[in-house]
């Protein structure tokens, strides 16, 4: 398996998979060590946070942490962030990275409260800046709000290395749920976001602005093509009917062999069908207007105006 995947993935040029490839196949020859990982889950927005750590450095990453927010009172809290501080505490951990796969439509980022108490540098990948584009343009930002990615402080481009501890990082660029979603591998251990779910339940939908069913269907192909033993740890998990627990981590081989919608043999046009059929079926996720304006801001609020409060807007009509 792994010599077929360096050998498509010499053929086709695709060198940011060649290295994410050879990164997974370092961890599972016991050349570096495994990742340990620590996940999350916020049942209020079926979100899977994971912490990542190098068990001989004790370097850590987290990934698409989860600022608590009621939208009908309009207040935040911390329960989530808390409960990964007082992990990380309880470890000894040294956090390097605040990774987002991207700008969330169903959760609030934590990252700048994690920031403050843990440390770390706030990444997410470069195209966040059509995002910021598109909804600023939403949200009738004035030019006080910066579209150039800014609040971040590292923009990841497909193919980048980063380390943690001794483990080294690779990041793929997999748009179609957004423009601007990545995955992170992370030794043997990939945090897909939102391109793909647990196999009894498929895929992320492709219809919010930037989205694109057929560039999913090729990301997705691509994070499969990655070894069969690579372990992925997912974004969301909702139950899938006939399911009763929640579950956030599979491997490519189960995702090839048994994904409802993308599993092996299914083509592109089939997927790009099936995707857009669905797609047009569902409602919007219920915090999408207050989350993407806070995590195109890195996780921040909007500037609080001259009685010194923040405010979310909700544009009428708009979307």
């Amino acid at each position: 398996m792994s010599l077929e995947v360096k050998m498509a993935a010499a053929e086709t040029g695709d060198k940011a998979l060649a290295k994410a490839v050879a990164t997974v196949e370092a961890t599972l020859l016991g050349k570096v060590p495994a990742p340990v990982v620590k996940s999350f889950f916020d049942e209020a927005t079926f979100t899977a946070t994971h912490v990542i750590h190098d068990p001989v450095t004790d370097k850590a990453a987290i990934v698409d942490s989860v600022l608590d927010f009621d939208p009908a009172a309009g207040r935040i809290s911390y329960e989530s962030a808390d409960e990964v501080i007082a992990y990380v505490e309880a470890k000894g951990l040294k956090v390097e990275w605040l990774l987002e796969t991207h700008a969330h439509a169903d959760h609030l980022s934590a990252a700048p409260y994690l920031q403050d108490r843990v440390g770390g540098r706030i990444a997410i990948g470069r195209e966040i800046t059509r995002v910021q584009d598109v909804f600023g343009k939403l949200f009738n930002e004035g030019t006080e709000f910066q579209r150039d990615g800014s609040q971040f402080d590292r923009l990841f481009d497909d193919g980048d290395s980063f380390t943690i501890g001794e483990i080294e990082a690779v990041v793929l660029h997999v748009p179609g749920h957004t423009p601007a979603d990545l995955a992170y591998v992370i030794g043997d251990a990939v945090f897909t976001g939102d391109t793909i779910f647990m196999p009894d339940f498929g895929t992320a939908r492709a219809d919010f602005p930037g989205g694109d069913a057929q560039q999913l269907y090729h990301s997705i192909r691509r994070l499969l093509s990655l070894p069969g033993k690579a372990r992925l740890f997912l974004c969301h998990d909702y139950k899938a009917p006939d399911r009763d627990e929640y579950v956030w981590q599979t491997t490519v081989a189960d995702e090839r062999a048994k994904n409802i919608h993308v599993h092996d043999g299914v083509s592109e046009e089939e997927f790009v069908s099936m995707r857009t059929e669905r797609d047009a079926t569902l409602g919007m996720p219920r915090l999408i207007l207050p989350s993407v304006q806070v995590n195109m801001r890195a996780g921040r609020m909007p500037p609080p105006e001259d009685n010194g409060t923040h405010y979310l807007k909700i544009p009428l009509d708009a979307i």
